[in-house]
């Protein structure tokens, strides 16, 4: 914007020279504060115009508008504004010298956070176009003021034009234009707006992030997944919750395993339970039921309700002796029964049936249950058949 500005002052600077329509009073005038202003001296130059001044509507006119080039220079923004809003109003202004001083009069006053004022010169800026302007800036003023007005529609409505250009991809429009897409919960077409600013700016993580929960939030998870992993792949630092949602998203889509294993690069997670349970859950499912247990095990010192999961995996990998001595370590009381027929089983396999139907029965006491039933009336049998062979 400064930029545009200073270009606005040099075109002022050139065409005091011609004074076409300016009195030949006012002309020299302003030849004069021109070279003030080139020198610095700001002050005096406004000073200058200010005590010479014309009556003409033209000069009056004209006046207005370089003493908003060189209030602006001088730091002075609300003079430079009222300068140029008189001038603009005058209508005396035409053709290209009219727009560039409504166009310098809309850009400070979006500088000076006076949006709603700002936005009627915008919209009559691209009404009257000259013939060496494209008009895209113009367009892209529109957006970011009604972004800054919170008026998302527009703000969309803005950036389609802007885009119809055909320029190369930019940061800021795109950030404008998802910004408004976000307001309006339009999750889909935000997407595409995030892949385009990552072409852009690969490095930064807030797009990868926002990427990622839009496209969980459309139940595209292998879009997510692939992303995240990518983002990991760029070198984008994952934190703790980072890592954690890229296991969760590897184990969403079937791949426990690498969800395990990606849990495991989490620092000091040997020492935070919850983590561990994820992470023991992670290597059940992909049935690394040895890597489960010693995960349980780790997860059990914490919290003594992890001794149940320990010792169900011990007993489904026929390490029945082992499971028993876990089972003595889950205390929780609503598991009483579980545990009984737990213990049942492991009795079971280790031939030892006077024990393991005593369970059974213990079990079917606290909790009657078909599978309780089941194994009393099984074992009973059992102990028949084995008395009968034995005498």
């Amino acid at each position: 914007m400064k930029k545009w500005i200073t270009c606005l002052l040099l075109l002022s600077s050139t065409s005091y020279v011609c004074g076409a329509e300016l009195s030949q009073f006012a002309a020299n005038k302003a030849v004069k504060a021109n070279q003030l202003a080139q020198d610095g001296k700001y002050s005096e130059a406004i000073t200058l115009l200010k005590d010479n001044m014309p009556e003409r509507a033209y000069d009056h006119a004209y006046f207005d508008r370089m003493l908003g080039v060189f209030y602006w220079q001088n730091g002075q923004i609300k003079p430079a504004i009222t300068a140029l809003t008189e001038a603009v109003n005058s209508g005396k202004l035409v053709d290209d010298q009219a727009w560039s001083t409504r166009r310098m009069l809309a850009d400070l006053l979006l500088m000076d956070k006076e949006y709603k004022k700002a936005l009627p010169h915008y919209y009559a800026l691209v009404k009257s176009l000259p013939k060496d302007q494209k008009g895209d800036d113009i367009w892209l003023r529109i957006g970011q003021t009604h972004y800054q007005l919170g008026e998302w529609k527009p703000v969309l409505a803005a950036m389609q034009k802007y885009e119809a250009y055909g320029l190369p991809d930019k940061t800021n429009p795109l950030s404008i234009k998802l910004g408004a897409q976000l307001q309006l919960e339009q999750w889909a077409p935000a997407i595409p707006t995030l892949k385009r600013l990552l072409v852009l700016e690969p490095d930064k993580k807030n797009w990868w992030m926002q990427l990622v929960s839009l496209e969980m939030r459309e139940q595209k998870m292998k879009d997510a997944l692939a992303s995240m992993a990518l983002a990991k792949l760029q070198g984008i630092p994952l934190e703790r919750e980072d890592l954690r949602l890229l296991a969760q998203l590897y184990a969403r889509n079937g791949v426990p395993e690498r969800a395990a294993q990606v849990m495991g690069e989490i620092a000091g997670i040997d020492q935070k339970v919850d983590l561990l349970s994820e992470q023991a859950t992670y290597w059940q499912r992909a049935k690394e039921w040895d890597k489960a247990i010693d995960t349980w095990q780790l997860a059990s010192r914490f919290n003594g309700k992890y001794h149940w999961n320990v010792a169900l995996l011990l007993n489904q990998q026929g390490q029945y002796s082992e499971a028993l001595s876990e089972l003595d370590k889950v205390t929780d009381p609503s598991r009483k029964a579980e545990v009984a027929l737990a213990r049942t089983r492991a009795l079971y396999k280790l031939n030892r049936l006077d024990h393991a139907l005593e369970m059974a029965r213990a079990a079917n006491t606290i909790a009657p249950s078909d599978e309780a039933k089941g194994w009393i009336k099984y074992l009973t049998q059992l102990k028949k058949i084995q008395k009968e062979r034995t005498s």
